[in-house]
């Protein structure tokens, strides 16, 4: 896979930069085609992502890549599928349509790249950011409690769910290369520093917290280990369900048969 010759709208020392070669890498490694790979995103710094990979992808509305991958997932079941955005993206504004995807269990990778604000749009308070942090828009703290995605995920019933870091790439690129071997719904946060409006959640404050976990099937564990937050921070897949087979269109649709039947069903519906 060759990177686009655009330049990349990103800070210098964005960690974007790491994990987009994470991801490139990944891709490459896992030898599918270009031309069956789709990126979705919405609006965002990681929402640029796909647009820096020569892969297909669609760039949507601001919380809507989960969406987009359901819909390319259950129209061409046989390409692989990821939802790419930031936390604010993928857990404020897309918040809904990430607790009703997981309920799905579609073959699809849902990576999150997590700075812990809303870097386009100047830092101000994500659903992930600590209470008690202040910027320009909290200048007395953010009162609010922070959203724990992976519990959060777990929670729901995800069958992979996993938390990376920028400032680690091959280990990234590894947990990357598990989601989207795993068949059904995978859950990948990537922890990434913001260096233009995060001054707290830098590389170092990461690298002293971090610490690898091995997978667990049991879903209590894992959600003990995601909750170690901030002053351990697990990284690695932290759960895996290989019991629970992805859902396809037959699942989702018991009366579909064939594509006239599907047709049928999508003309009864709009009459």
């Amino acid at each position: 896979m060759t990177t686009l010759p655009y330049d990349i709208a990103w800070c210098p020392g964005c960690g974007n930069f790491a994990i987009r070669s994470a991801l490139e890498k990944a891709l490459s490694e896992l030898a599918v085609p270009p031309q069956q790979i789709v990126l979705t995103s919405g609006i965002g710094q990681g929402a640029k992502m796909p647009q820096y990979l020569n892969t297909n992808y669609f760039n949507g509305l601001h919380g809507r890549s989960v969406p987009l991958a359901v819909g390319i997932k259950l129209a061409r079941p046989e390409l692989t599928v990821l939802a790419v955005s930031g936390d604010g993206c993928m857990y404020g504004e897309g918040g809904n349509h990430f607790l009703h995807t997981i309920r799905k269990n579609l073959d699809i990778t849902i990576l999150i790249t997590n700075n812990q604000v809303y870097g386009l749009t100047k830092g101000q308070s994500s659903p992930t950011t600590d209470r008690g942090v202040k910027n320009p828009l909290d200048p007395l703290g953010n009162p609010n409690e922070p959203l724990h995605p992976l519990t959060l995920a777990l929670a729901m019933g995800a069958p992979f769910v996993a938390r990376g870091f920028a400032g680690e790439k091959d280990h990234l690129k590894e947990l990357i290369k598990e989601a989207v071997r795993f068949k059904g719904t995978a859950v990948v946060d990537i922890l990434q520093p913001c260096v233009s409006f995060n001054k707290i959640n830098t590389y170092q404050w990461y690298a002293d917290r971090v610490y690898r976990v091995a997978p667990t099937a049991d879903r209590f564990e894992a959600i003990r280990t995601a909750e170690s937050w901030p002053d351990r921070i697990a990284i690695g897949i932290l759960y895996r369900d290989e019991n629970r087979p992805a859902r396809e269109i037959r699942d989702l649709f018991p009366v579909h048969t064939g594509e006239n039947d599907l047709k049928k069903l999508l003309n009864r519906h709009h009459t």
